[in-house]
């Protein structure tokens, strides 16, 4: 695969020399936990539907890493190559990760709840080599689903099931037999600082996910920084719950511990019971997460679950933090709630400090990291004022190196200055608060809603004319999903039959909206464009149709 991460290459000199960049790979941080602290506690990990607990120390870890590299080479992948990592926060994860960064090969994470329609481009357009997956994961037939995908998937050679065959297992036994003329120095094969190692997709106004490409330099670079914000270290215990095939599961769940030489606890369901117990069983000091799991971890503890002294932080991101459930959830768990803000595309790009009040994790998403930016300008490109809400452009270290084959979308400037496509205002003190969003996106939860793709499949319903998706505010997942529409006439839809309709074309569960507004006629501009603003408030206004029990 050749990548164009075009906007890498004029970031490396005042990078380097300001110290923002490491100029290391995670194969050096892994190198130097391994000789410093080798028996180390470095991996828990926790399956809550088998209730299997598995434990490994950094030499473990390091055994295997370098038996699936080798298993990895000998499939044919290479420096360059995509490996799709399709799995749930189960430890064949990070270990999957950190083998791809021994022989050079690119990580591209899948979410566990993408099904066909959204898999076929991603590792399409990725060029998948070789998709490491969960056999089966709740209930979900994953072996049976990429067998059934592999007909359209040209560039994927080889599908390895955990818990199936050919499986994860075998590939690293695999290691320890000797073929021919088979010799692997793995030193050789790991990847420059500026190569790209991961490949990550995320949904946009386009209507089709974009591929955004990272480098060692830039998430380590994130890293770093996050951890020297929040005074984290080797003596750590992170709890992450959130995927790891998400942004923030990927950089602070799997790759932050290896960094800080801690110790890793991953739980693959949330169940805020089971993380209470993990918490208090592993001494748990940190972890990040959305709003919900923030609210069901407090309301578990206040009901008597007991107290969990030893976390001493939450990060929330991915929506804005209730007044009540700060106040309640810093009685209730005794941690410091730290709001935050970021993207697939530069990791946590702003947090509120330890020390700040904890008003400000209610009214801000935080103040830029070391090293970061931020601008709010009018329509025209103009600077704001403080205090105006505008478009935000990020200027950061951790800043991607665009996104795969769509240079035109990059929305980078000559300067270095991205823009975020978000709608946000600064106050005196360098505090942001996102105030809406440009691009047509909803986040559920912490998880975006491809809207437009969305849109364009209610269009293909027969009773259909028109349709949009507009937010409406929930305490829990911070939005949830309203589809609009104007039908055909002599016709009808329920929300029962638009949800079958989805499922019927794949559609991941979390994107199938959860409401049904059926209106007479959309509000439109004069040029015809549908007003969504009109459409968020009609939809507070009046009594939408729920879904069948």
């Amino acid at each position: 695969m050749e990548f164009d991460a075009i906007l890498l290459p004029g970031r490396r000199t005042a990078s380097i020399a300001s110290g923002l960049w490491p100029d290391r790979t995670i194969n050096d941080a892994f190198d130097a936990v391994l000789a410093a602290r080798p028996d180390h506690t470095a991996l828990v990990a926790f399956e809550v539907e088998r209730g299997i607990e598995r434990r490994f120390t950094y030499r473990q870890i390091g055994t295997m890493v370098d038996q699936l590299a080798i298993g990895l080479h000998r499939l044919g992948v290479r420096g360059g190559d995509v490996v799709a990592v399709q799995l749930p926060n189960w430890w064949q994860f990070t270990v999957t990760h950190l083998a791809c960064a021994r022989i050079g090969a690119v990580t591209n994470p899948l979410m566990p709840i993408f099904r066909e329609r959204e898999l076929t481009f991603m590792l399409r357009h990725g060029e998948a080599k070789v998709a490491i997956v969960a056999s089966v994961f709740r209930g979900h037939d994953f072996a049976g689903m990429y067998a059934g995908m592999r007909a359209d998937l040209p560039h994927l050679e080889h599908v390895i099931a955990v818990g199936g065959r050919p499986g994860f297992d075998e590939l690293l036994a695999s290691a320890g037999t000797t073929r021919r003329g088979d010799t692997l120095p793995l030193p050789a094969h790991r990847p420059d600082p500026d190569d790209v190692i991961q490949l990550i997709y995320t949904s946009g106004t386009t209507g089709e996910p974009k591929g955004v490409m990272h480098s060692s330099n830039t998430l380590l670079s994130n890293i770093m920084l996050v951890a020297e914000r929040l005074v984290l270290n080797g003596d750590d215990v992170v709890l992450m719950a959130s995927p790891m095939a998400h942004q923030t599961g990927f950089l602070y769940g799997l790759m932050m511990p290896v960094v800080l030489g801690s110790t890793a606890v991953l739980q693959d369901v949330w169940q805020p019971e089971r993380a209470t117990a993990l918490i208090r069983a592993e001494r748990v000091t940190f972890t990040m997460a959305s709003t919900p799991f923030l609210a069901d971890l407090t309301r578990h503890v206040a009901d008597g679950a007991g107290r969990i002294p030893t976390l001493r932080t939450f990060v929330c991101a991915g929506a804005p933090i209730p007044g009540h459930l700060v106040e309640q959830a810093r009685a209730t768990l005794g941690s410091k709630i730290v709001s935050a803000w970021g993207m697939s595309e530069n990791g946590a790009v702003t947090l509120i400090e330890p020390g700040d009040d904890d008003e400000r994790a209610v009214n801000t998403d935080g103040r830029p990291l070391r090293g970061t930016e931020l601008k709010v300008v009018s329509p025209e490109g103009d600077a704001l004022p403080v205090g105006e809400p505008g478009r935000l452009l990020v200027r950061s270290s951790s800043n991607f190196g665009g996104y795969l084959r769509r240079p035109q979308l990059n929305a980078t400037d000559a300067d270095g200055w991205f823009d975020t496509g978000d709608l946000a205002r600064l106050d005196d003190r360098g505090y942001v608060r996102i105030t809406g969003r440009a691009k047509d996106v909803i986040i559920r939860g912490g998880e975006n809603i491809p809207v437009v793709e969305i849109e364009a499949l209610l269009y293909q319903h027969p009773s259909v004319a028109q349709a949009a998706i507009v937010a409406y505010p929930d305490e829990r997942l911070g939005e949830r999903a309203c589809a609009v529409v104007v039908t055909e006439p002599g016709t009808s839809l329920t929300l029962d039959e638009l949800i079958a309709f989805l499922a019927e074309h794949k559609v991941a569960r979390q994107y199938v909206p959860e409401r049904l507004l059926v209106v007479d006629a959309m509000p439109t501009t004069p040029s015809g464009k549908i007003q969504k603003f009109k459409l968020r408030e009609h939809v507070l206004a009046v009594e939408v149709t729920p879904p069948s029990p």
